[in-house]
């Protein structure tokens, strides 16, 4: 549970700065940072049994049948990524309290911050990679809020947009990857998945798994030809930055490629295919680098040659390569968050990023500049900080590796790629911090306060700690490793010194050949400018062009508005489908004896055919339309009750009505006239695919009746009682065994009320209050709200009232229920609307539709997790017996609660539909309705009034 709550702190800690925020931005920060250390102390907690070698773990079923549970598990991996996400996310809590301004909102930052941070600890502790996914995806989620933070920075919003839609894209090959590869180890747990990975391996569907679960990986972490996304990020807040480019979202298709190790890498496919992607990626960060002018560009590209440093290293597949991407996943971190800081600290001082316009500044920023010229020479791998240990061991394995049958190929471009870095480097380095003070700043530059350059400071301390002493880094690094490679390591030991290796040598080589190509920027920069270039950019631009005008001009040819047309195609598709699989399948007779039909059967089956033939022939006539509708629902109900279903009689008779009274109102809404019908053809046309589709369906019907086959039912009878306590099996079933289904459809219900609120919002002013004035009818009646019926739904409203609450205490054994209920209690409510206006009732209603919708969502959300604390699946439901005084033994069952939220639910969606129709009406009038009952419209002098409708009355 433990290891739930680590997740789950970051996720409740951002619903709190939207509103601490107005205590002061100091209360807010430190909030948001309340939670973060509260998680990582309980991560630390955790520390001393991972390495004592175990692995602690919690879960609880959520949808067990298809694989789905909340599980975590702690190893040394994980261990080692939650505490960087929380450590770093610390620091940057504290950073952005200082580097933010007041025009800022601070409360919406640390939101999403938290939001994000969250999001890759779950990713970091998930043991269940469809939970892993549902992570994954709201990282993409939460980094598009951050990146596009500054929403009036058309770059920021082109910057969010880029990332989402690469790493959208490439969630999805994720999604398809995993649930391959659970079907290929027959589980979606890490935990079996890890210890079956030969099995993984020798499956044929092994390679296009690969291929899907490295595409997600791999635009994750913005591999070559991915990398265009991650530079453009850099639009986001500094702080937003370095987090993302440090310790969280790039960090993520490499952990995941380092989490899947044991099971997916010792294959020639996975060498060939991860080292060139991490070498080329590599090499062409680090070449753009070295031209970027703006210090978050330059920085920017860096990090995707370090990404794909990590990639190639992973790709090797040794043990020992192992070893040196986990230390240069630590080393890169602590690095290259403080070099992001400490740009965004020149920044802020200096308010410009452009390196040509910067120079001198360790006179002026001393503390600054040297915290970043410590990391900018770890990033440069000089010897004597962390960066160059990583560094060396990363040549070190590059020498040993032979890729296409040649043995210099890897060193020389893995040397080629040092060389690079420690270029970029140092210009990062020279340029901004050393050389003579410049007078034309933007901003005369300072130290920032304590608070900006403290978490700088914090992070360069390992730097300087490790490369002296790296046997302080050797346990995380071994236990982190273990977890990698998923067993044993080789004997090592982290030292500065090792001998003249080759790594030494390839070292010198990148440390003299990066300074050669500083000092002769200005030829390597008029050479690059000579050089095709290729802007990924531009690419990324074009394919979305070119894909939205395919979408536009597919759109524009399907969507001509006509819902004709719609129902049309969509019956033609199934009925196409349907003949495929009859003409494929064999036929026989049914063994099952059809019952006899009786005359009420016949008259039944005649009542529907008539008034469905009515209805087509009739459809003009809108009102007589309905009423044939409502036939057919009646002789529907009747059936129920025929078939010993009351539960389903009684609901399709309150729906029948309800249902009735809204479409009553809303065709007052609706033009009077039919559009011209179409010609006979069209009519044939369409009339024939109705009969196939509806011969079709009988046919099923028909064969289903017919045939024995194995139901459910049985389960459902016999355990009713038992089970779920009750003797009504219709309500159990919904509210117990199939109660995450009706969670469901009460969720369905309330989206679908909000949007009939939302499309009729613009029907209350404007052009289309006009157009709904000028197609209402001649008024009909002067009784606005007719006395006898206010008299009789004021007598009857506490009396449905109460038959309401009898039928939802009845329903778990009589049939009954929060669906009928709701549905009795909102025919109730619809009355007083309907007999005494809006006006009077919309003023005596307390609670507002939306908040019942509200409220009955979370009521039976909450009661489906209160099973979570019993260490029960979702939804699960129990009963029990309770003596007393007078009244005697009463059953009690949880699923009530869930049948309150149903209940709820019901009602606030109608009445939403109902208020929402009816205040569209009342702003429609040509002149105000009377609001109390027989209150008459006054008749003009010299003229007529019109009257006045039931249907105005009603919304009025």
């Amino acid at each position: 549970m433990k290891l739930a709550l680590i997740t789950l702190l970051p996720f409740l800690g951002a619903v709190f700065p939207v509103f601490s925020i107005r205590y002061g931005r100091n209360a807010c920060a430190a909030l948001a940072g309340a939670f973060t250390l509260a998680a990582l102390v309980l991560l630390l907690g955790e520390a001393p049994a991972v390495y004592r070698g175990e692995v602690p773990a919690w879960g609880v079923d959520w949808l067990a049948p298809v694989g789905l549970r909340f599980s975590f598990f702690l190893d040394g991996l994980g261990l080692f990524f939650a505490t960087l996400i929380l450590g770093i996310g610390l620091l940057i809590i504290l950073y952005a309290r200082f580097y933010l301004d007041s025009r800022n909102p601070m409360g919406v930052f640390y939101t999403y911050l938290l939001l994000f941070q969250g999001a890759m600890v779950g990713i970091a502790l998930s043991n269940n990679v469809l939970m892993m996914l549902v992570f994954w995806e709201l990282t993409s989620l939460s980094s598009f809020l951050l990146i596009g933070y500054w929403r009036h920075l058309p770059e920021a919003r082109q910057g969010a947009r880029m990332a989402l839609a690469v790493t959208g894209g490439g969630g999805l090959c994720l999604i398809a990857g995993m649930l391959l590869l659970g079907h290929i180890a027959g589980s979606y747990e890490l935990g079996e998945i890890l210890a079956r990975g030969e099995v993984v391996k020798a499956s044929p569907l092994y390679a296009p798994a690969l291929v899907l679960i490295l595409l997600g990986a791999f635009t994750k972490s913005a591999q070559f030809p991915f990398h265009f996304w991650l530079p453009h990020a850099m639009a986001a807040p500094t702080p937003v930055s370095a987090y993302l480019h440090s310790a969280t979202m790039v960090k993520a298709g490499v952990f995941l490629l380092a989490r899947l190790w044991p099971v997916l890498a010792g294959t020639d496919m996975w060498f060939m295919v991860v080292t060139p992607a991490g070498l080329v990626t590599m090499l062409v960060g680090a070449w753009i680098a070295i031209f970027k002018d703006d210090l978050k560009a330059l920085l920017a590209f860096s990090t995707v040659s370090h990404l794909g440093l990590m990639v190639m290293l992973l790709g090797f597949g040794t043990h020992m390569a192992a070893v040196a991407c986990a230390f240069h996943i630590l080393n890169h971190a602590t690095f290259k968050a403080p070099l992001f800081m400490s740009a965004g600290i020149v920044d802020h001082e200096a308010h410009t990023r452009d390196i040509r316009r910067l120079g001198g500044l360790v006179t002026l920023m001393p503390i600054t500049a040297t915290l970043a010229l410590i990391a900018a020479a770890s990033m440069a791998g000089i010897p004597l900080l962390n960066g160059f240990l990583s560094k060396e061991m990363m040549l070190e394995e590059a020498s040993h590796t032979v890729f296409a049958g040649t043995t210099w190929l890897v060193p020389v471009l893995a040397t080629l790629g040092a060389l690079l870095s420690v270029a970029y480097s140092a210009r990062f380095a020279v340029r901004t911090f050393l050389g003579p003070v410049r007078h034309d700043y933007p901003h005369h530059p300072h130290d920032p306060p304590f608070g900006m350059w403290l978490p700088v400071a914090v992070l360069v301390v390992p730097v300087i700690a490790i490369g002296i002493l790296p046997m302080l880094a050797e346990p995380v690094i071994t236990r982190t490793a273990m977890a990698i490679v998923g067993g044993p390591l080789p004997e090592f030991h982290l030292a500065l010194w090792h001998g003249l290796t080759p790594a030494l040598f390839m070292s010198l080589v990148a440390i003299a050949g990066g300074a050669a190509l500083f000092a002769a920027f200005d030829p390597a920069d008029r050479l690059r400018r000579s050089l095709p270039r290729p802007e990924a950019k531009r690419l990324f631009d074009s394919v979305i062009d070119a894909l939205v005008a395919v979408c536009r001009r597919f759109i524009d040819a399907s969507h001509t508005g006509s819902l004709q047309a719609y129902a049309g195609a969509t019956i033609a598709a199934v009925v196409t489908v349907g003949l495929v699989a009859f003409f494929d399948a064999p036929h026989a007779a049914g063994e099952r004896t059809p019952m006899p039909v009786n005359a009420t059967a016949i008259l039944a089956w005649i009542l529907v055919l008539g008034a469905t033939l009515a209805v087509i022939t009739c459809h003009a006539n809108r009102l007589l339309a309905l009423v044939l509708t409502s036939v057919i629902g009646l002789v529907v109900s009747l059936s129920f009750l025929t078939l010993s279903a009351p539960d389903l009689a009684l609901t399709q008779i309150s729906v029948e009505v309800v249902t009735t009274i809204l479409l009553l109102l809303a065709l007052n809404l609706l033009p009077k006239q039919t559009a011209p019908e179409k010609g006979l053809g069209i009519h044939l046309r369409d009339g024939a695919v109705a009969i196939v589709a509806g011969l079709g369906i009988a046919g099923i019907a028909y064969a289903v009746m017919t045939r024995d086959f194995s139901t459910i039912s049985d389960f459902h009878i016999a355990q009713s009682k038992p089970g779920g306590g009750g003797t009504n099996v219709v309500n159990v079933t919904l509210v117990d065994f199939r109660g995450y289904d009706t969670f469901g459809e009460i969720i369905v219900l309330g989206i679908a009320a909000l949007t009939i609120f939302a499309l009729l919002d613009n029907a209350l002013r404007g052009a289309a209050a006009r157009r709904l004035d000028a197609m209402r009818q001649g008024e009909e009646a002067k009784d606005a709200h007719p006395l006898i019926l206010v008299v009789a739904t004021r007598v009857l409203l506490p009396l449905a009232l109460t038959v309401a609450v009898y039928i939802f205490l009845r329903g778990h054994n009589q049939p009954g229920g929060g669906f009928i209920a709701g549905l009795i209690v909102s025919i109730a409510f619809i009355m007083q609307y309907i007999a005494s206006g809006y006006a009077f009732a919309a003023e005596r209603a307390r609670v507002n539709a939306q908040a019942l919708i509200g409220a009955g969502v979370i009521i039976a959300g909450l009661t489906g997790i209160g099973s979570w604390f019993f260490d029960a699946p979702f939804l699960t439901s129990t009963f029990g017996h309770l003596h007393l005084p007078v009244i005697g033994d009463v059953e009690l069952a949880s699923a009530m609660g869930f049948d309150t939220g149903v209940f709820l639910t019901v009602i606030g969606a109608v009445m939403l539909s109902l208020s929402q129709i009816a205040r569209v009406e009342q702003r429609a009038e040509r002149e105000p309705v009377p609001e109390g009952p027989m209150d008459n419209r006054p008749q003009p002098v010299g003229g007529d009034a019109p009257a006045l409708t039931a249907t105005q009355g009603a919304a009025k």
